[in-house]
């Protein structure tokens, strides 16, 4: 039986969108389907480049179609930069696996910056090489400062041309081994200060572009390159000074989204397999399934799995409603970086607890989804970093709501054009959010709904009577645990947003929170044992702590859906 909330190969038909995204959608699944698991694994493990999936996308103008703003599609219809069916295309890919998406994320990526740019030639240039099938890169980070922009050590040499020669080296650059266009970030050796920063496009193919190595050990080309007296021209030059800086910056706000459904495919081809697996397994006996603990395990898994899903499509609404007045994505987007991410690594962890020995196994997808599944929450930033970003928007989101028309679902074919003008990426301390209540007072009759929400009550109150002093808001470990508690509270909220959307099964909202409002108390718990925590936030923290509502026969019934899944998908040999 096909679950509804979850991606099924054999009965995906995503007809929310309009034809011709349908049709690509449906036509990447049957090439993954019709390769088959044997070949799927076997180039996983060989480590194999990723020349015949690149030619199939190619031929059908895949990236092109999806990855072409409207503003550069020369009047074709089909051609735009659309969140929602990019997100559909990111579960896609990681249900088969991350070797696929990394070499689509990082051409999102190298595109960033082009599409933000004036520079009319560059823009051309890309469009053209996209609907040639070329794949890009981001050259940001480097092997001695990673991403920390501010210490660049690519530098460009004024030449007499009026150009520039750049010389220096990146490393973390997926695609760099392919890529028809690099975008490479750096820095004037004739200018001091930020009005240094240069990004300008490079030519994985030109003779002062030095492969060194891919830096890990995977189909992903994780590239580290060097240049070499470079030579830059001004058709090369895609921002300068600040607008460079914010141009590094905003290009990972629109990248890190994608990581959030890249985690969900992943977790729920796993799934298939997991509960499949426990199920047809007998061990004393009785099947696995039978014992309460995994069911409990795998109950667990799949509602958190159902969660990162409802955020994540809940997002979409937001990232594509941004403007220049309503920038509540800025924190919507890290949520999904930081929060879904890290669910991910949840859900596999509790299956693999099941399945044990068999998620090892070489011919299994498992094996893995279980190591690519931590890589999300480590690209783009940290979690820790992304949590201190979250942390930014706490006191506005929790105690100052600003009145929003209502987001309504935004899966319409449509141009996200805001997302190449985001404009200066500061001022985050000044966004202002929708009042969180409202979503829960929705679900108020839903017992651990009404729990979890006593719970965000009772953060309010922490923010207003113990929050973190002066010098504790120097001490990065504690804010941590603070951030925690903040997530789940925004997490929540999206949930069942999307929940009075979907019209989401109650039960299965109900024992989802049953888990956040564990989670909550974890954290709760957490920062009561923090050093540095004062005697009224320990206090603060254990009188935050709640035991969820149980329900047996709720429990059972949620139990009885995960169940079904077992034996409903298994990929083609």
């Amino acid at each position: 039986m096909a679950d509804a909330l979850l991606f099924h190969p054999h009965t995906y038909d995503p007809t929310h969108f309009d034809p011709e995204t349908r049709r690509l959608l449906r036509a990447t699944v049957d090439w993954f389907e019709s390769r088959g698991k044997r070949r799927l694994i076997q180039d996983y493990r060989e480590r194999a480049w990723l020349a015949d999936f690149l030619e199939f996308a190619g031929k059908e103008g895949l990236f092109a179609t999806f990855l072409t703003p409207a503003a550069a599609a020369e009047g074709q219809p089909d051609k735009r930069w659309d969140t929602a069916r990019i997100a559909a295309l990111n579960e896609i890919f990681g249900f088969y696996g991350l070797d696929y998406w990394y070499a689509w994320q990082v051409t999102i990526l190298g595109l960033g910056p082009v599409w933000q740019s004036e520079n009319a030639a560059a823009r051309e240039r890309a469009a053209e090489l996209l609907s040639q099938g070329e794949v890009f890169a981001f050259g940001l980070s480097e092997k001695a400062h990673g991403a920390d922009i501010y210490s660049t050590d690519m530098l460009l040499e004024p030449a007499p041309d009026g150009g520039f020669l750049a010389s220096g080296s990146k490393y973390y650059i997926g695609n760099g081994n392919a890529a028809g266009l690099v975008s490479v970030f750096g820095r004037r050796t004739d200018v001091e200060g930020p009005e240094g920063y240069v990004f300008f496009a490079a030519d994985s193919r030109h003779p002062a572009y030095h492969l060194v190595k891919n830096v890990v050990d995977s189909s992903k080309y994780v590239s580290e390159f060097r240049l070499d007296a470079y030579p830059v021209a001004a058709d090369d030059v895609l921002h300068t000074g600040r607008a460079a800086f914010d141009a590094a910056l905003n290009t990972v706000n629109v990248g890190k989204f994608n990581l959030c459904t890249a985690s969900i495919g992943i977790c729920e081809h796993a799934m298939y397999e997991a509960v499949t697996h426990a199920h047809q397994r007998i061990l004393y006996g009785r099947p696995v399934t039978a014992f309460p603990h995994v069911r409990r395990e795998l109950t667990d898994a799949y509602v958190r799995l159902v969660g990162m899903k409802l955020f994540s499509d809940r997002a979409v609404d937001y990232f594509r409603s941004a403007g220049p007045d309503d920038r509540r994505y800025l924190l919507f987007n890290p949520m999904t970086k930081m929060k879904v991410t890290t669910e991910g690594e949840k859900v596999i962890d509790l299956m693999w607890d099941v399945i044990a020995a068999k998620g090892f196994e070489k011919d299994n997808y498992f094996a893995q989804a279980a190591v690519e599944i931590r890589s999300l929450p480590k690209l783009e930033g940290t979690v820790h970093v992304n949590l201190a970003l979250i942390l930014k928007f706490m006191r506005n989101h929790l105690l100052d709501p600003a009145e929003y028309a209502p987001v309504p679902t935004r899966t319409e074919a449509g141009d996200d054009a805001f997302l190449f003008a985001q404009g200066p990426a500061r001022g985050l301390g000044s966004v202002r959010f929708h009042d969180w209540r409202p979503a829960f007072d929705a679900y108020a009759d839903v017992p651990n709904v009404a729990r979890f929400r006593a719970q965000a009550d009772a953060l309010c109150e922490f923010v207003t009577t113990a929050a973190p002093d002066e010098e504790q808001s120097r001490d990065l470990d504690l804010l941590l645990s603070v951030g925690q508690l903040f997530a789940l509270v925004v997490h929540g909220q999206l949930i069942l947003e999307q929940a009075r959307l979907t019209g989401l099964d109650q039960d299965v909202l109900d024992e989802l929170f049953a888990v956040l409002v564990r989670d909550f108390s974890a954290h709760a718990v957490e920062l009561h044992g923090k050093g540095s925590a004062t005697a009224a936030q320990q206090s603060w923290a254990l009188g935050a702590v709640r035991r969820p509502v149980v329900d047996e026969a709720r429990t059972a019934r949620v139990w009885e859906t995960v169940e079904s899944l077992a034996g409903s998908y298994e990929m083609a040999p």
